[in-house]
């Protein structure tokens, strides 16, 4: 996706919790630029993964460099995108 990279992973451990991990690196830009990233990650995940993620799997959003200016809505859009590629 534009906006970030989804990495999912099961687990294999029996537990059907749904696990959510956020990486944005220095190259995107500075601490204000990184915290506002992943504060936008946290909304959009926890209002999809309940209902859309795999249950039993770890879950990385990983920032690219465009997510920052993409609209929220996009991104919403985007991770429900992805996390339907990912359950195929």
């Amino acid at each position: 996706m534009p906006g970030f990279v989804l990495l999912v992973r099961p687990r294999n451990d029996g537990s059907d919790a749904i696990r959510v991990g956020y990486t944005i690196t220095k190259k995107i830009g500075g601490a204000v630029i990184r915290n506002r990233m992943k504060r936008r990650f946290r909304e959009i995940a926890a209002e999809l993964l309940p209902a859309e993620g795999i249950a039993g799997a770890d879950h990385v959003l990983i920032g690219r460099a465009g997510g920052i200016e993409r609209p929220f809505a996009d991104l919403r859009r985007e991770l429900s995108k992805a996390l339907a590629k990912a359950r195929r």
